[in-house]
C-alpha cells in the first residue's frame, strides 16, 4: 500500500501552520447504480464525488446488468482503422519513453486478425500479478499495434443513458454555445487494443474529466495517482526525464513516458491500480495522472467532459506549448457563465485560488450536510484561511525516515607537508661544455619567486631546450628541487590548465589559485562547470545567466546547475535509508542553494553537493588527467572526480544524500582504453583515466569529462536511462539567434556557392521572403512553401487565405494535397554577390562574418577565389617541371596520336 503522509498548510508570510490533514485514501472506488440512479450522468458523477471518489483520481462503475449500449458488434468488421500507431518502447530500469509510428490503414477485421496472431496475442498467465510482470519485462520487445483515436461511436442512436456522444456536461458549452468541436474531447474517440498496447503517464487535456467505456474483448488495466500528489510524480519525472522537461514544462502531455509502478513504489509516489472488464466504465478525475495497459483485443469508447469543479483546474493547467496540435480551451465562457462574480479578477488576472482536491463539486450539495461550502465563496468561510492579499499557501509533505539529519561538512585535502610552489622563469643556457649531461643552472634573485629563496642552485641530469619557456618547481630549503620542461600551449582553453596535469609534479598553489579563480566566476560550483557552456548557448544573451545571490551573514546563493537526477545514477538500486530520492533538502524553494569554500584549497560547490575528501594524503582523480576541483572517495581507495562521476554512465554514487562512495566496479574496460583527443598530445607518457564519447549517432570521439569541460564541449543533461547528453565540436548545434550580428549593407560576409564551398561574398540588400505554413491532411505540416505553391487561390495577388482555409497544395514531387492554411510568415533573406558576379538570397543563418569564429564544417570547405584571368603571365613566369610528365600507356602506343601543340608545350 502507498506510504501515508502527512500534509500541512503553511502561510508563506506569517509562517503559521493553519491546517493538517492525514491524506489517507480510500483507494480506487467502484460504483454499482441502479437503474433509477444510472439515468441522470451528471448527478451520479456528483454523488460520487460526495462519497471521496475523486480523491484517488479514478472511479470504475459497474452499468445495471439489463443495460446495453449496442444491440451486436458483429457487423463493425467493415469499419476502417484509419492510421493505427506501432508502439515503440525504448528504457530500462522501469523508465521507459513510447515513440508511436504510424501505420497504413486496416479494418477491424484485419486489426483482430493481427492481434490474435501468434506474434501479438495474449501470453499465458494464473493471475494479474503474473501478467503485469510480463509486461513491463517485456514492454520494449515485439512493438504492437493500437487502433487510437479513431472518430466515431459504437453506441446506438437509440441509447439515452450514459451515452459518451451526449453526456450533456458543461464542457458541451463550448459546443453549443460557441460552435467548436474538439476531436476526442467532446466528441468521442474508439481504441482498439491488443496485447501490450498502452496509454502512458498522462493527464486528459486541459485537466479535464474523462469517461472510457470497454465494449468488448480483454480487460484493461489502470495505474493512477491522486491529484493531491500530481505535483510530486511531476518532480519525479523531470528528474528522470531532464532533458524533455527543459524542452517543454507540460512534457507528460505529450503521452511518451512510461514509469513501472516498482519506481513509483521505491520514490514513495502513491499510486492505485485496477483492472476494467468488458462492459464497465472508467472516470478519470481532474489531474489525476493515470496511466496502463490492455491485456489483449479489445475495444474501447472514450470522451472528456466538465463540471463546476473542473474550472479551477482548467484555469490552472499547464499546457504544452511546443506542439501545434496540442487541445486549448478558453476559459473566459465558463468563468463569465459559472463564476461571474470573479470574472473581473479573471480579465486581469488576479484571480488565483488555490485548489484543493479534497473537495467534491459544487454540484454535491444535495448529497452533503450544510457544513459543505463551495471553493469559490469567500475566504472567510474556506477551509483555508489567508492571512492578507500578500499571503500565498505552500504546501509541505513530511515523511518519517530512519536516518536523522545532520549538517552537511565540507573537507576538502590539503597537503600541509610539502608546500610546493610554481614559477615561471627563463632558464639561461648551461656553462661550459653542452654535451655534459650533468649541468648546474643558477637562477637569480627574483620577486616573483614565491619561495622567498635567495638564490637557488639546481642540480639536474636532464637536456632542455632553450627555445622552450621552463616551468620551475621550487620547494622548500633541504628539499630535493627538480627541473620540469613544459611546452608552450597554444590553446586558449588549455592555458589555465598548464600546472594541472596529473603527469607533472603536484602543486597545492596551483590548484588552489585554479579553484579561487573557478570559484569566482559564473557558474561559481566546481560541479555545476559541466553544464555551464550548454547553460550559457540556452540563455538569451549568450552569456551567463546564472545570479549570484547575497543573503544575510555573508552567505552566496546560486542556483545549481546539476538536476538532483545525475546523482541518482540506478534507478533499480536504493539509497541507504530504503527508498529513492530525488529531492535535496539544501535547496531552497526558490530553486537556489548556499555556495561554500574550503579554506585551504579554496574549491567552491553548493551545500547540496558534499563532497568528503582527505587531507592525510595525495589524491589524484582515477577517470582523467586533470587536478583541481571538487573530488570525491571511490570504493576501491582511490579518488574520483564528482565532475567525472556524473558524467561516466557506469559510475554510481553508493549514498546519494552524501555523494560518497563512488562504486567504480560497473564501468567496463574498453572505456578505459579510449584515448582523450585533448590531452593525448599534451602528455607524453601513456595516458590513463576512463573517457566518454560524443552521443551522437556512431560518433566515436572520446575525452575525459575534465577536458571536455575544460575545452568547451556541449554537455547537458539527458533523459534516463543516459544522465549526460554530450556534442563534440563536430556535432556542436548551429548558431543562436543571439550570437549572429546585424549586417549592413556593403558587408564583406561568407557564404555558401553553388559548388558546395565557401568563398567571401559582398552583402548587397536586405529583402523579406514570404513563406506559408499549412497542416497536411494526414496531419503532417511544412511551414516553407511559397504563395504560387497554393493552385485554388491566386495568393500572389489576392494575398494569403484565412486562417484555417482549406487550400490544395502542390508539392515538389508533382502532386497536389488538400492542407488547412495556418499562417504567413515573412522572413528576412539577405542577397550577396560572389567574386564571380553571381547573386543568390540566402537566409541569416546561411551567413557567417569575416571575424566570426567559423563552424569546422566551414572552414574545411573555405576558398579564396582566383584572380588569375585577370592577369597575363609570361613564358619565363611559368614554372617547368611543376607536374609528373605524362606517359603513355603501351597498350595504347598505336591508337593514340599525340597532338602538336602538346609536343611543342612539353618542349
Amino acid at each position: 500500500m502507498p506510504q501515508n503522509t502527512l500534509t500541512i498548510y503553511i502561510c508563506r508570510r506569517c509562517h503559521q501552520v493553519l491546517e493538517m490533514a492525514s491524506d489517507a485514501s480510500k483507494g480506487i472506488m467502484t460504483f454499482y447504480p441502479t437503474a433509477e440512479e444510472f439515468k441522470d450522468f451528471r448527478r451520479y458523477v456528483a454523488y460520487m464525488e460526495s462519497k471521496g471518489a475523486h480523491k484517488a483520481g479514478l472511479a470504475k462503475i459497474v452499468p445495471p446488468k439489463e443495460w446495453k449500449p449496442r444491440h451486436s458488434y458483429d457487423d463493425i468488421d467493415d469499419l476502417v482503422i484509419p492510421a493505427p500507431i506501432q508502439q515503440v518502447v525504448t528504457g530500462v530500469s522501469g523508465l521507459f519513453t513510447q515513440y508511436n509510428i504510424q501505420r497504413r490503414s486496416m479494418t477491424v477485421r484485419e486489426f483482430r486478425r493481427v492481434a490474435n496472431s501468434n506474434r501479438y496475442c495474449s501470453p499465458h498467465y494464473d493471475n494479474f500479478e503474473e501478467l503485469e510482470r510480463k509486461y513491463w519485462k517485456n514492454v520494449t520487445f515485439n512493438a504492437p499495434l493500437y487502433g487510437a483515436d479513431v472518430n466515431g461511436t459504437l453506441y446506438d442512436p437509440d441509447v439515452r443513458e450514459w451515452n459518451i456522444c451526449h453526456l450533456d456536461t458543461i464542457l458541451d458549452t463550448v459546443e453549443r454555445d460557441n460552435g467548436i468541436t474538439i476531436e476526442g474531447v467532446n466528441t468521442p474517440y474508439l481504441y482498439f487494443g491488443m496485447w501490450k498496447t498502452t496509454f502512458p503517464w498522462h493527464t486528459e487535456d486541459m485537466d479535464l474529466y474523462s469517461i472510457n467505456y470497454l465494449h468488448f474483448g480483454e480487460p484493461k488495466s489502470w495505474y493512477c495517482i491522486p491529484p493531491e500528489h500530481g505535483k510530486r510524480f511531476e518532480r519525479l519525472a523531470q528528474g528522470f526525464f531532464p532533458n524533455s522537461a527543459q524542452n517543454c514544462d507540460a512534457f507528460l502531455r505529450h503521452k511518451m513516458t512510461l514509469i513501472s509502478p516498482f519506481v513509483l513504489k521505491k520514490y514513495s509516489i502513491p499510486f492505485e491500480r485496477i483492472t476494467q472488464e468488458a462492459g464497465e466504465f472508467m472516470i478519470t478525475f481532474p489531474y489525476s495522472y493515470h496511466a496502463g495497459f490492455n491485456h489483449g483485443f479489445n475495444c474501447a469508447e472514450s470522451t472528456n467532459f466538465a463540471t463546476e469543479r473542473w474550472i479551477e483546474y482548467g484555469k490552472q493547467a499547464v499546457l504544452c506549448s511546443c506542439r501545434r496540435d496540442m487541445v486549448k480551451i478558453s476559459m473566459d465562457v465558463f468563468v463569465k457563465k459559472y463564476q461571474p462574480d470573479r470574472y473581473e479578477q479573471w480579465l486581469e488576472g488576479r484571480d488565483l485560488v488555490p485548489i484543493d482536491h479534497s473537495r467534491p463539486t459544487p454540484e454535491a450539495k444535495e448529497f452533503l450536510d450544510e457544513s459543505f461550502n463551495d471553493i469559490t465563496s469567500s475566504s472567510e468561510t474556506s477551509s483555508i484561511k489567508s492571512c492578507g492579499e500578500d499571503g500565498q499557501w505552500k504546501r509541505w509533505a513530511i515523511y518519517c525516515t530512519n536516518e536523522s539529519p545532520r549538517e552537511n561538512e565540507l573537507f576538502l585535502y590539503e597537503d600541509n607537508e610539502h608546500q610546493i610552489d610554481i614559477i615561471e622563469y627563463p632558464i639561461p643556457p648551461p656553462e661550459g661544455d653542452s654535451s655534459d649531461s650533468s649541468c648546474k643552472y643558477l637562477i637569480p634573485e627574483t620577486r616573483s619567486l614565491k619561495a622567498r629563496l635567495d638564490q637557488i642552485f639546481i642540480w639536474k641530469s636532464v637536456h632542455i631546450s632553450t627555445e622552450l619557456p621552463l616551468c620551475l618547481i621550487v620547494g622548500r630549503p633541504h628539499c630535493k628541487l627538480i627541473l620540469y620542461v613544459i611546452q608552450e600551449e597554444k590553446e586558449e582553453w588549455a592555458k589555465p590548465l598548464t600546472q594541472l596535469w596529473q603527469c607533472l609534479p603536484f602543486s597545492p598553489a596551483a590548484e588552489r589559485e585554479y579553484n579561487k579563480r573557478m570559484g569566482q566566476q559564473a557558474p561559481y560550483c566546481s560541479i555545476c562547470l559541466l553544464f555551464y557552456t550548454h547553460h550559457q548557448s540556452e540563455s538569451n544573451t549568450g552569456s551567463s545567466s546564472v545570479t549570484l545571490v547575497n543573503r544575510p551573514g555573508g552567505q552566496q546563493w546560486s542556483k545549481p546547475l546539476i538536476p538532483e537526477m545525475c546523482f541518482n545514477t540506478q534507478s533499480s538500486k536504493i539509497t541507504d535509508s530504503g527508498e529513492g530520492q530525488l529531492s535535496n533538502p539544501n535547496v531552497a524553494e526558490d530553486g537556489t542553494s548556499r555556495l561554500v569554500s574550503c579554506t585551504q584549497c579554496c574549491v567552491r560547490v553548493h551545500t547540496s553537493k558534499p563532497i568528503f575528501s582527505d587531507a592525510s594524503i595525495k589524491i589524484d582523480c582515477c577517470l582523467c588527467s586533470l587536478r583541481g576541483g571538487a573530488l570525491q572517495r571511490a570504493n576501491n581507495d582511490k579518488w574520483v572526480h564528482v565532475l567525472c562521476a556524473i558524467t561516466v554512465l557506469e559510475a554510481r554514487f553508493v549514498n546519494i544524500t552524501e555523494r560518497s562512495p563512488v562504486d567504480l566496479s560497473a564501468i567496463p574496460l574498453p572505456r578505459f582504453r579510449l584515448k582523450c583527443v585533448y590531452c593525448r598530445k599534451r602528455i607524453k607518457r601513456e595516458v590513463k583515466g576512463c573517457c566518454v564519447q560524443c552521443s551522437h549517432g556512431r560518433c566515436s570521439t572520446a575525452f575525459h569529462p575534465t577536458c571536455a569541460q575544460a575545452a568547451g564541449v556541449l554537455m547537458h543533461p539527458d533523459d534516463w536511462p543516459f544522465i549526460v547528453f554530450i556534442t563534440c565540436h563536430r556535432h556542436r548545434a548551429p548558431r543562436s539567434k543571439a550570437a549572429m550580428q546585424e549586417l549592413v549593407v556593403g558587408q564583406k560576409v561568407i557564404c555558401k556557392y553553388k559548388n558546395g564551398r565557401y568563398y567571401q561574398s559582398e552583402l548587397l540588400e536586405l529583402t523579406t521572403a514570404t513563406f506559408y505554413e499549412v497542416v497536411f491532411d494526414d496531419g503532417s505540416f511544412s511551414d516553407n512553401l511559397f504563395p504560387e505553391d497554393i493552385e485554388n487561390r491566386d495568393c500572389v495577388r489576392l494575398g494569403p487565405p484565412a486562417k484555417g482555409d482549406t487550400v490544395q497544395v502542390r508539392w515538389t514531387d508533382g502532386l497536389i494535397y488538400g492542407a488547412k492554411f495556418v499562417a504567413s510568415h515573412s522572413i528576412p533573406m539577405y542577397l550577396v554577390e560572389f567574386e564571380d558576379g553571381s547573386q543568390i538570397s540566402v537566409k541569416r543563418e546561411d551567413i557567417y562574418t569575416l571575424d566570426e569564429d567559423l563552424p569546422k564544417r566551414v572552414k574545411s570547405r573555405m576558398s579564396v577565389a582566383s584572380d588569375m584571368r585577370f592577369e597575363l603571365f609570361a613564358q619565363n613566369d611559368v614554372k617547368q617541371n611543376t607536374k609528373r610528365q605524362r606517359v603513355i600507356n603501351s597498350r595504347y602506343r598505336e591508337d593514340y596520336i599525340e597532338p602538336v601543340i602538346y609536343r611543342a608545350i612539353m618542349e
